[in-house]
Protein backbone atom coordinates (compact mmCIF):
# COMPACT_ATOMS: atom_id res chain seq x y z
CA UNK A 1 0.00 0.00 0.00
CA UNK A 2 1.37 3.72 -1.04
CA UNK A 3 0.37 6.44 0.74
CA UNK A 4 0.94 9.73 0.48
CA UNK A 5 1.86 11.54 4.74
CA UNK A 6 1.71 15.22 5.71
CA UNK A 7 4.22 14.96 8.67
CA UNK A 8 4.81 18.79 9.20
CA UNK A 9 3.45 21.72 8.24
CA UNK A 10 4.66 24.82 5.70
CA UNK A 11 6.42 23.76 2.22
CA UNK A 12 9.92 24.34 3.86
CA UNK A 13 8.63 20.28 4.29
CA UNK A 14 8.39 17.79 1.45
CA UNK A 15 5.65 15.41 1.05
CA UNK A 16 6.20 11.84 2.91
CA UNK A 17 5.52 9.04 0.30
CA UNK A 18 5.43 5.20 2.22
CA UNK A 19 4.78 1.69 1.94
CA UNK A 20 3.34 -0.09 4.14
CA UNK A 21 2.98 -4.27 3.31
CA UNK A 22 -0.68 -4.81 5.25
CA UNK A 23 -3.53 -3.65 4.13
CA UNK A 24 -6.29 -1.95 6.82
CA UNK A 25 -9.21 -4.20 7.72
CA UNK A 26 -12.72 -2.71 7.35
CA UNK A 27 -14.92 -3.42 10.30
CA UNK A 28 -18.19 -2.66 10.76
CA UNK A 29 -19.77 -0.21 8.19
CA UNK A 30 -16.56 0.29 6.79
CA UNK A 31 -15.65 -0.54 3.42
CA UNK A 32 -12.07 -0.92 1.27
CA UNK A 33 -11.27 1.00 -2.04
CA UNK A 34 -8.70 0.31 -4.46
CA UNK A 35 -8.22 3.95 -5.23
CA UNK A 36 -8.10 4.94 -8.78
CA UNK A 37 -7.27 8.61 -8.49
CA UNK A 38 -7.38 11.82 -6.18
CA UNK A 39 -7.97 15.09 -7.19
CA UNK A 40 -5.79 17.53 -5.32
CA UNK A 41 -8.37 20.84 -3.88
CA UNK A 42 -6.64 24.05 -2.50
CA UNK A 43 -8.06 22.89 0.66
CA UNK A 44 -4.62 20.09 0.40
CA UNK A 45 -2.49 23.32 0.52
CA UNK A 46 -4.46 24.94 3.47
CA UNK A 47 -4.01 22.12 5.34
CA UNK A 48 -0.31 21.70 4.66
CA UNK A 49 0.13 24.93 5.14
CA UNK A 50 -1.02 24.80 8.92
CA UNK A 51 -3.83 26.71 8.54
CA UNK A 52 -6.17 24.53 10.38
CA UNK A 53 -4.15 24.07 13.21
CA UNK A 54 -6.63 21.21 14.83
CA UNK A 55 -5.21 18.96 11.73
CA UNK A 56 -3.70 15.99 14.03
CA UNK A 57 -0.07 15.16 11.97
CA UNK A 58 0.72 12.93 10.50
CA UNK A 59 -2.02 12.56 8.06
CA UNK A 60 -2.60 11.21 4.33
CA UNK A 61 -4.19 14.48 2.44
CA UNK A 62 -7.11 13.86 0.19
CA UNK A 63 -10.79 14.00 -0.45
CA UNK A 64 -11.50 13.60 -3.87
CA UNK A 65 -11.03 10.25 -4.53
CA UNK A 66 -12.75 7.25 -6.54
CA UNK A 67 -12.11 3.94 -6.84
CA UNK A 68 -13.54 0.42 -6.25
CA UNK A 69 -14.70 -1.43 -2.92
CA UNK A 70 -12.86 -4.54 -2.77
CA UNK A 71 -13.47 -5.03 1.20
CA UNK A 72 -16.74 -4.82 3.19
CA UNK A 73 -17.18 -4.66 7.11
CA UNK A 74 -19.92 -6.98 8.39
CA UNK A 75 -22.39 -4.43 8.92
CA UNK A 76 -22.13 -2.48 5.53
CA UNK A 77 -25.45 -2.32 3.63
CA UNK A 78 -25.32 0.20 1.37
CA UNK A 79 -22.32 -1.00 -0.89
CA UNK A 80 -20.80 -4.64 -2.13
CA UNK A 81 -17.66 -5.73 -3.37
CA UNK A 82 -16.61 -4.53 -6.69
CA UNK A 83 -18.98 -1.39 -6.75
CA UNK A 84 -17.29 1.61 -8.02
CA UNK A 85 -17.52 4.88 -5.31
CA UNK A 86 -16.34 8.52 -4.53
CA UNK A 87 -15.51 10.39 -1.46
CA UNK A 88 -17.74 12.76 -0.25
CA UNK A 89 -16.14 14.76 2.71
CA UNK A 90 -16.86 13.27 5.79
CA UNK A 91 -18.99 10.58 7.20
CA UNK A 92 -22.28 11.86 8.40
CA UNK A 93 -24.26 10.30 11.73
CA UNK A 94 -27.68 10.24 9.38
CA UNK A 95 -29.31 11.54 13.39
CA UNK A 96 -28.30 14.93 13.91
CA UNK A 97 -30.73 18.20 12.78
CA UNK A 98 -28.91 18.69 9.61
CA UNK A 99 -28.90 14.94 8.70
CA UNK A 100 -32.49 14.48 9.37
CA UNK A 101 -33.42 16.75 6.74
CA UNK A 102 -31.44 15.34 4.05
CA UNK A 103 -28.64 17.94 4.62
CA UNK A 104 -25.69 15.52 5.91
CA UNK A 105 -22.85 17.55 4.66
CA UNK A 106 -23.23 19.75 7.07
CA UNK A 107 -23.39 17.00 9.54
CA UNK A 108 -22.87 18.40 13.33
CA UNK A 109 -21.80 15.48 14.76
CA UNK A 110 -18.99 14.39 11.80
CA UNK A 111 -15.65 13.33 13.14
CA UNK A 112 -14.67 11.74 10.23
CA UNK A 113 -13.56 14.48 7.90
CA UNK A 114 -10.93 12.76 5.19
CA UNK A 115 -7.92 13.95 4.80
CA UNK A 116 -8.09 16.57 7.74
CA UNK A 117 -9.34 14.47 10.41
CA UNK A 118 -8.80 11.42 8.62
CA UNK A 119 -6.46 9.66 6.29
CA UNK A 120 -7.54 10.89 3.07
CA UNK A 121 -7.45 9.92 -1.00
CA UNK A 122 -3.38 10.45 -1.24
CA UNK A 123 -3.02 6.16 -1.06
CA UNK A 124 -3.29 3.10 -2.96
CA UNK A 125 -5.94 1.67 -0.31
CA UNK A 126 -8.58 3.87 1.45
CA UNK A 127 -10.83 2.74 4.42
CA UNK A 128 -13.96 4.46 4.61
CA UNK A 129 -17.08 4.17 6.02
CA UNK A 130 -19.63 3.61 3.91
CA UNK A 131 -21.63 6.99 4.72
CA UNK A 132 -19.06 9.00 2.85
CA UNK A 133 -19.59 7.51 0.05
CA UNK A 134 -21.43 7.65 -3.65
CA UNK A 135 -21.84 5.57 -6.95
CA UNK A 136 -19.97 6.39 -9.67
CA UNK A 137 -20.63 6.06 -13.48
CA UNK A 138 -18.51 3.36 -14.74
CA UNK A 139 -18.22 5.43 -17.84
CA UNK A 140 -16.12 7.96 -16.42
CA UNK A 141 -12.55 7.68 -16.29
CA UNK A 142 -10.40 7.78 -13.51
CA UNK A 143 -9.49 11.80 -13.52
CA UNK A 144 -12.71 12.63 -14.20
CA UNK A 145 -14.51 10.60 -11.58
CA UNK A 146 -12.53 12.12 -8.93
CA UNK A 147 -13.82 15.42 -10.21
CA UNK A 148 -17.62 14.37 -9.01
CA UNK A 149 -17.68 15.86 -5.84
CA UNK A 150 -15.28 18.32 -5.61
CA UNK A 151 -15.03 20.64 -7.43
CA UNK A 152 -18.41 19.55 -9.47
CA UNK A 153 -20.83 18.98 -6.94
CA UNK A 154 -19.74 21.61 -4.58
CA UNK A 155 -20.72 24.32 -7.33
CA UNK A 156 -23.62 22.44 -7.87
CA UNK A 157 -24.48 22.74 -4.89
CA UNK A 158 -23.69 26.33 -4.10
CA UNK A 159 -25.00 27.42 -7.29
CA UNK A 160 -28.66 25.48 -7.62
CA UNK A 161 -28.84 25.32 -4.19
CA UNK A 162 -28.29 27.53 -2.11
CA UNK A 163 -28.21 30.39 -4.58
CA UNK A 164 -31.35 29.16 -6.25
CA UNK A 165 -29.63 30.22 -10.02
CA UNK A 166 -32.26 29.99 -12.45
CA UNK A 167 -32.53 30.84 -16.44
CA UNK A 168 -31.82 34.25 -17.61
CA UNK A 169 -30.06 35.39 -14.42
CA UNK A 170 -26.64 36.41 -14.80
CA UNK A 171 -23.37 34.66 -12.94
CA UNK A 172 -20.03 35.64 -12.76
CA UNK A 173 -17.30 33.43 -11.37
CA UNK A 174 -14.04 34.45 -10.59
CA UNK A 175 -10.74 31.85 -10.72
CA UNK A 176 -12.68 30.44 -13.51
CA UNK A 177 -9.85 28.64 -14.82
CA UNK A 178 -9.61 26.23 -11.97
CA UNK A 179 -11.42 23.09 -10.79
CA UNK A 180 -14.16 24.67 -8.98
CA UNK A 181 -14.01 27.37 -11.33
CA UNK A 182 -14.59 25.71 -14.74
CA UNK A 183 -17.02 23.62 -12.90
CA UNK A 184 -18.96 26.55 -11.91
CA UNK A 185 -18.83 28.57 -15.21
CA UNK A 186 -20.92 24.65 -16.73
CA UNK A 187 -23.29 24.77 -13.84
CA UNK A 188 -24.55 27.54 -14.54
CA UNK A 189 -24.43 27.83 -17.92
CA UNK A 190 -26.48 24.44 -17.75
CA UNK A 191 -28.57 26.11 -15.01
CA UNK A 192 -29.60 29.03 -17.75
CA UNK A 193 -27.73 31.87 -16.76
CA UNK A 194 -25.90 34.28 -18.69
CA UNK A 195 -22.01 33.63 -17.27
CA UNK A 196 -19.26 35.96 -17.33
CA UNK A 197 -15.80 34.19 -16.29
CA UNK A 198 -13.15 36.39 -14.65
CA UNK A 199 -9.05 35.19 -15.19
CA UNK A 200 -5.83 36.78 -14.75
CA UNK A 201 -4.44 34.74 -18.07
CA UNK A 202 -6.15 35.70 -21.64
CA UNK A 203 -5.25 32.00 -22.42
CA UNK A 204 -7.48 30.54 -21.15
CA UNK A 205 -10.58 32.67 -22.93
CA UNK A 206 -11.13 30.53 -25.23
CA UNK A 207 -11.40 27.30 -23.11
CA UNK A 208 -13.76 28.46 -20.92
CA UNK A 209 -15.57 29.72 -24.18
CA UNK A 210 -16.27 26.67 -24.98
CA UNK A 211 -17.16 25.46 -21.42
CA UNK A 212 -20.65 27.55 -22.12
CA UNK A 213 -19.00 31.47 -20.46
CA UNK A 214 -20.84 33.89 -22.73
CA UNK A 215 -18.31 36.74 -22.17
CA UNK A 216 -14.29 36.16 -19.82
CA UNK A 217 -12.98 39.23 -18.59
CA UNK A 218 -9.17 39.34 -18.09
CA UNK A 219 -8.33 41.18 -15.00
CA UNK A 220 -5.49 40.88 -12.16
CA UNK A 221 -8.57 39.84 -9.78
CA UNK A 222 -9.28 42.97 -7.71
CA UNK A 223 -10.73 45.35 -10.37
CA UNK A 224 -13.03 43.62 -12.32
CA UNK A 225 -16.11 45.36 -11.30
CA UNK A 226 -15.28 48.11 -13.27
CA UNK A 227 -15.34 46.11 -16.54
CA UNK A 228 -18.91 47.05 -17.59
CA UNK A 229 -19.56 43.19 -18.97
CA UNK A 230 -19.40 42.49 -14.85
CA UNK A 231 -22.01 44.60 -13.56
CA UNK A 232 -25.48 44.10 -12.49
CA UNK A 233 -24.34 40.36 -11.31
CA UNK A 234 -27.35 38.31 -9.73
CA UNK A 235 -25.21 35.94 -8.25
CA UNK A 236 -21.44 35.59 -7.93
CA UNK A 237 -18.92 32.45 -7.39
CA UNK A 238 -15.92 33.31 -5.60
CA UNK A 239 -13.47 30.46 -5.64
CA UNK A 240 -10.41 32.55 -5.11
CA UNK A 241 -11.59 34.57 -1.67
CA UNK A 242 -9.45 37.68 -0.53
CA UNK A 243 -8.04 39.34 -3.24
CA UNK A 244 -11.21 39.29 -5.31
CA UNK A 245 -13.93 39.71 -2.52
CA UNK A 246 -14.97 42.82 -2.27
CA UNK A 247 -14.56 43.15 -6.14
CA UNK A 248 -17.09 40.29 -6.21
CA UNK A 249 -18.90 42.50 -4.40
CA UNK A 250 -19.23 45.50 -6.35
CA UNK A 251 -20.28 43.54 -9.38
CA UNK A 252 -23.53 42.62 -7.54
CA UNK A 253 -27.08 44.31 -8.54
CA UNK A 254 -29.21 45.30 -5.72
CA UNK A 255 -30.35 42.05 -3.94
CA UNK A 256 -27.56 39.66 -5.23
CA UNK A 257 -25.57 36.76 -4.17
CA UNK A 258 -22.22 36.19 -3.24
CA UNK A 259 -21.29 32.43 -2.50
CA UNK A 260 -17.87 32.07 -1.13
CA UNK A 261 -16.38 28.88 -1.70
CA UNK A 262 -12.92 30.18 -2.18
CA UNK A 263 -9.59 30.52 0.39
CA UNK A 264 -6.46 30.20 -1.41
CA UNK A 265 -5.05 33.72 0.44
CA UNK A 266 -4.72 33.38 4.56
CA UNK A 267 -5.64 37.53 4.73
CA UNK A 268 -8.81 38.58 6.23
CA UNK A 269 -10.87 40.81 4.22
CA UNK A 270 -12.07 44.16 5.22
CA UNK A 271 -15.75 44.36 4.57
CA UNK A 272 -17.81 47.27 4.33
CA UNK A 273 -21.20 46.42 6.11
CA UNK A 274 -22.93 49.23 5.05
CA UNK A 275 -22.70 48.51 1.48
CA UNK A 276 -24.36 45.42 2.09
CA UNK A 277 -26.84 46.38 4.29
CA UNK A 278 -27.75 49.06 1.76
CA UNK A 279 -27.64 46.75 -1.36
CA UNK A 280 -29.27 43.98 0.53
CA UNK A 281 -25.98 41.89 -0.68
CA UNK A 282 -26.85 38.21 0.45
CA UNK A 283 -23.22 36.45 1.63
CA UNK A 284 -23.10 32.55 1.34
CA UNK A 285 -20.25 30.12 2.59
CA UNK A 286 -20.08 27.17 0.02
CA UNK A 287 -20.19 23.62 1.41
CA UNK A 288 -19.86 20.13 -0.40
CA UNK A 289 -22.40 18.45 -1.86
CA UNK A 290 -24.65 15.89 -0.41
CA UNK A 291 -24.89 12.26 -1.68
CA UNK A 292 -28.31 13.17 -3.44
CA UNK A 293 -26.95 16.05 -5.39
CA UNK A 294 -24.26 14.44 -7.00
CA UNK A 295 -26.25 11.54 -7.41
CA UNK A 296 -28.85 14.41 -9.49
CA UNK A 297 -25.05 15.73 -11.09
CA UNK A 298 -24.41 12.20 -12.66
CA UNK A 299 -27.88 11.91 -14.07
CA UNK A 300 -27.52 15.44 -15.64
CA UNK A 301 -23.87 13.86 -16.99
CA UNK A 302 -25.79 11.18 -18.30
CA UNK A 303 -27.94 13.13 -20.34
CA UNK A 304 -25.55 15.73 -21.68
CA UNK A 305 -21.70 15.07 -20.80
CA UNK A 306 -19.74 17.82 -18.45
CA UNK A 307 -16.09 18.71 -19.78
CA UNK A 308 -13.59 17.72 -16.93
CA UNK A 309 -10.91 19.76 -17.09
CA UNK A 310 -7.76 18.07 -15.83
CA UNK A 311 -4.56 19.91 -15.90
CA UNK A 312 -2.35 17.47 -15.06
CA UNK A 313 -1.67 13.71 -13.85
CA UNK A 314 1.42 12.87 -11.60
CA UNK A 315 1.58 9.51 -9.42
CA UNK A 316 1.23 9.22 -5.77
CA UNK A 317 5.26 9.24 -5.54
CA UNK A 318 5.24 12.87 -7.24
CA UNK A 319 2.63 14.51 -5.07
CA UNK A 320 4.66 17.00 -3.79
CA UNK A 321 5.85 18.60 -6.81
CA UNK A 322 2.18 18.27 -7.92
CA UNK A 323 1.06 20.08 -4.95
CA UNK A 324 3.85 23.26 -5.68
CA UNK A 325 2.42 23.28 -9.36
CA UNK A 326 -0.93 24.05 -8.18
CA UNK A 327 0.65 26.34 -5.54
CA UNK A 328 2.02 28.30 -8.55
CA UNK A 329 -1.40 28.66 -10.57
CA UNK A 330 -2.07 29.49 -13.66
CA UNK A 331 -3.24 25.80 -14.50
CA UNK A 332 -6.50 25.04 -16.18
CA UNK A 333 -8.47 22.42 -14.94
CA UNK A 334 -7.82 20.08 -11.77
CA UNK A 335 -4.00 18.05 -11.14
CA UNK A 336 -5.01 14.77 -10.35
CA UNK A 337 -3.16 12.33 -8.48
CA UNK A 338 -3.05 8.18 -9.23
CA UNK A 339 -1.29 5.27 -7.89
CA UNK A 340 2.25 5.15 -8.90
CA UNK A 341 3.32 2.23 -11.23
CA UNK A 342 4.70 -0.13 -8.80
CA UNK A 343 2.37 0.41 -6.06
Amino acid sequence: MERVRLTEFGWEHSLVTETMLELPHPTGQQVLIDVEACGICHLDLITREGRLPFVPLPVTLGHEAVGRITKIGDDVSEFSVGDRVGTLYRETCGECSQCTVGDESLCEAASHVLGVLADGGYASQLLMPQSGLFRVPESLPPEHAAQLHCPMGTTYRDLKVLAGVRRGQRVLVTGANGGCGAAGVQIASRLGAEVIAVVRDSRHVESLLSLGASRVVVDPGSTFHKNPAALAIDVVLDTVGPPTFNSSLRCLRRGGTLVVIGNVDPERVSVNLGYLVTSAIRVIGGSGATRAEVEELCALHEESPFQFLVASVFPFSEADQAQRKVKAGGLCGRVVLVPSPTA
